[in-house]
């Protein structure tokens, strides 16, 4: 029973992380609530692999890993973008920043429903994970000095899109972790949490590197994709006016 149990553990600490980071994010601690965010996947990227190898998988660790992946990647960067960068009536709407705000975490919530019921294809996810788009969120909110605060909006609202497109994305979930490593993993999320609370703004700063390269790449494929239905579409259209001119003839 206990062993069972044992994945729950890591997605409720994915939870907890989660609501902490609003927390201190609200407090002004920005850097800090970002870095508890990259945790937060650390543990939720951990919990399935966990139940994988101690053969624990269920039902109910699916909903609860859902509804934490809401707080801690949809809500959590969503606030922390607010904070930093939309709180400023005299350079955004307070409607308008309540809406992008909002639409975040709305689109991570259909994401996810999505996943919980529509198959997907092998090796792949359908959309950006939710993990993906709340991290790049969460530490681009920490180039606020350095980025146009309208930049930082049209990013909100494309990772928001890149969550409910059908844009394909690598899934590397499928990677396991050996049952006799097992015991590792608390002392790498024990580790992980020193380094985070070490350097904050740093750590997250470095993260948001790769995790970007990760949206980017499928925002690149959606591009490409258009151009190629683009380029096919004229194709049939000038083989369709070929046989209209020699019909005519």
């Amino acid at each position: 029973m206990l062993t069972k149990s044992i994945p729950s553990l890591f997605t409720v600490g994915n939870l907890f992380l989660g609501v902490l980071s609003i927390i201190l994010a609200f407090s002004g601690e920005h850097g800090v609530a970002a870095v508890l965010v990259i945790v937060a996947m650390l543990l939720d990227g951990l919990d399935g692999r966990v139940a994988r190898a101690l053969n624990a998988q269920s039902e109910f660790g699916k909903e609860l890993d859902s509804l934490s992946d809401v707080i801690s990647f949809g809500v959590a960067p969503a606030f922390i973008m607010y904070v930093v960068a939309f709180n400023d009536p005299s350079v955004i709407s307070p409607a308008f920043a309540w809406i992008v705000t909002a639409i975040f975490p709305i689109c991570g919530a259909l994401r996810l429903a999505r996943f919980n019921v529509v198959a997907g294809t092998p090796g792949y996810f359908i959309g950006l994970p939710i993990p993906a788009a709340g991290g790049v969120l969460c530490t681009l909110a920490l180039f606020v000095n350095e980025i146009n605060v309208y930049v930082l909006l049209v990013s909100t609202i494309m990772l928001s899109y890149l969550m409910v497109s059908t844009v394909k994305y690598p899934n590397f979930k499928k990677a396991g972790i050996p049952k006799a490593a097992i015991w590792i993993t608390p002392i790498i999320v024990a580790v992980a949490i020193l380094i985070a609370i070490k350097w904050p703004e740093s750590i997250s700063k470095m993260i948001f590197v790769p995790l970007l390269g990760y949206a980017l790449y499928g925002l690149k494929k959606n591009v490409d994709g258009f151009f190629i239905r683009l380029r096919r579409k004229n194709k049939r259209r000038g083989m369709d006016d070929s046989k209209s001119v020699k019909s005519d003839l």
